[in-house]
């Protein structure tokens, strides 16, 4: 399998390893980056780059390509997708798969036009151990009709600190923390939703790295905790002065069309980090934490713990197991056709919820998202 990257970061260095582990014969045949980041992950894992390009249309044009990574800094997904489209490739790009509305409707119309399958994306989480048992128990009726969702992701200091030193402190590159972060799990209760969000509110801002939190002296445990996690292109050591413009937390309370409703919060400075949800139905609960590795369902009638399990970590996979499984889900669609659990429409979906969740934050407001699921839909070229 030939395989074209543009954008070679740390993400897709370390895919490309997962990749090929799945598969003997994955081969990069080159990669258009300037400064690839993630090359010496490449090499690491025994593995050739290939070519260095110039250019995406050289990549395209010469590589003779079964698949296009697209790992670029987010603001720039939109054009390496459309030209991997308009040039007859099948496309995995990384979340998020654009940063702004005008961006999603733009690709929408390119979906209608070439069609979903042809591009794929690494909202991973959709593949984790944990989400599958999931919709399973929802699945059996264990949950019945869900009322709610409480759901948050939190990192912790080193990742945090990573945020405020990376490219993606800014905005304009990466969307915001919302979107570039948390639109995994946004699509994923989107998913157990199984409907559209319909009315967001939000608050949010920067409360822990701010100039007057930052440590005193500058000492080793100080440059271990906050320096520990390399930035990339742009990357800066500045921490708790950072010029970023992401937020450090937020909140958001979503009511979905069908009447249910999901709270949210992310912070990027927890200690004793977690990933965790409690999915509340009219006749059971589902509790799970992707970070500490449990999954429980309790019946709402006798309070019967119907499940109780938990997971063991996964030494290769940065995502709890899901890394692997994409990968191999991934390569047996283009190979043998077969269905996968998210869909490019999917991730576009999670980061119409982000960016609305933003523009409740900003203007301190209850977005109702009717309108923008209109003009979605129309982009889409949905009931012409």
């Amino acid at each position: 399998m030939r395989v074209g990257i543009i954008g070679l970061g740390f993400r897709l260095g370390y895919l490309a390893r997962v990749f090929s582990q799945a598969r003997d014969d994955f081969e990069i045949v080159g990669y258009v980056d300037p400064a690839p980041a993630g090359l010496q992950r490449v090499h690491d894992a025994g593995l050739s780059a290939g070519k260095q390009y110039d250019t995406l249309e050289a990549l395209i044009d010469e590589g003779k390509l079964d698949l296009l990574m697209v790992g670029s800094p987010n603001h720039l997904h939109l054009d390496h997708i459309r030209i991997g489209l308009e040039r007859g490739m099948k496309i995995f790009a990384e979340k998020p798969v654009v940063t702004t509305v005008e961006d999603t409707m733009a690709l929408a119309e390119l979906i209608g036009q070439y069609g979903s399958d042809r591009v794929m994306v690494g909202l991973v989480l959709r593949y984790a151990p944990l989400y599958v048992d999931l919709r399973k128990a929802q699945a059996e009726g264990r949950l019945g009709p869900v009322a709610s969702i409480e759901a948050s992701e939190h990192i912790p200091p080193y990742h945090g600190a990573f945020f405020m030193r990376d490219w993606r402190r800014y905005e304009k590159y990466a969307g915001s923390f919302m979107l570039e972060k948390c639109c995994h799990d946004l699509d994923l209760y989107n998913g157990v939703m199984g409907c559209r969000p319909r009315f967001v509110a939000s608050f949010g801002g920067r409360r822990s790295f701010t100039p007057e939190n930052a440590p005193q002296g500058g000492g080793a445990n100080d440059l271990e905790v906050y320096h520990r996690k390399p930035s990339g292109w742009q990357g800066s050591e500045k921490v708790f002065d950072s010029d970023g413009d992401i937020i450090d937390f937020q909140t958001a309370i979503v009511q979905y069309e069908n009447g249910a409703a999901l709270t949210f919060h992310t912070n990027i400075n927890v200690p004793d980090d977690f990933r965790r949800f409690a999915v509340i139905g009219a006749k059971g609960m589902a509790e799970g934490d992707f970070v500490r590795n449990y999954f429980k369902v309790t019946d709402s009638r006798t309070s019967e713990r119907i499940e109780d399990k938990s997971y063991q970590a996964s030494p290769l996979s940065d995502h709890y197991g899901a890394d692997e499984q994409m990968a191999a889900d991934i390569l047996k669609h283009l190979t043998e056709g077969a269905p996968l659990p998210v869909s490019v429409t999917d991730a576009l979906e999670a980061g119409l919820l982000a960016l609305s969740m933003d523009e409740a934050m900003h203007n301190k407001s209850v977005v109702d998202m009717a309108p923008i699921w209109q003009r979605f839909d129309a982009a889409l070229g949905r009931g012409k």
